[in-house]
């Protein structure tokens, strides 16, 4: 075999294992697996029923109005807290009020629990404006734990208000002809966030 052909083998042969070399990192085993996941939120979900809780007219000082509703929650995670925010509008209708007619005007909230009724809370309608209770917390208001009662999905819980007109057995005359206009929002806080495993 002459030189050159030597030669030409050799850089043939050197060429090969170049190639194998290089091409080598390609050859080797491999698996792989998918695994699915799903992220799906839950819902908070609160109801009112009824709506209009209060549309009564020709009051008069002494007059009590009593209404029921129930508060719900059709979502699929537990509601920790229901937070009551008050406003509302007075419309003085000849203009001469001297006083907020809602510091005449007593609200009294119980809460209808296991068939017990708890007086959840009692003020007037102008310092329940002023504050945002959580009426499912029963037992902060009758002096126990400061433990929010809450709304588990499905629960239904009565609540009970009383409304009432002072007599505070003085010349209540600046409010005749007068109306106030409430509103309540109800609103539904989750519980904290947890770590859920496996």
């Amino acid at each position: 075999m002459s030189f050159s052909k030597k030669v030409s083998k050799g850089i043939l042969t050197a060429a090969l294992g170049f190639s194998l070399m290089g091409g080598g990192t390609y050859a080797y085993f491999s698996d792989t697996v998918e695994v699915n996941n799903t992220f799906a939120a839950g819902t908070l979900d609160l109801s009112v029923n009824p709506e209009t809780i209060v549309n009564v007219t020709n009051l008069k000082p002494g007059d009590e109005i009593s209404r029921e509703f129930t508060l719900t929650n059709n979502g699929t995670l537990d509601i920790h807290k229901v937070l009551l925010n008050t406003s509302y509008e007075v419309n003085d209708a000849l203009g001469d009020n001297t006083d907020d007619f809602a510091n005449h005007i007593k609200v009294t909230i119980l809460y209808n629990q296991n068939n017990a009724t708890v007086q959840v809370m009692e003020t007037t309608l102008s310092e329940l404006s002023k504050i945002t209770p959580d009426i499912t917390a029963v037992d902060t208001f009758v002096g126990g734990e400061k433990v929010p009662n809450g709304l588990k999905p499905g629960d239904i819980n009565k609540v009970i208000v009383l409304f009432e007109f002072i007599d505070n057995g003085e010349d209540q005359n600046q409010f005749q002809g007068d109306a106030l206009q409430l509103k309540w929002q109800f609103v539904a806080e989750q519980t904290e966030g947890q770590l859920n495993e496996g």
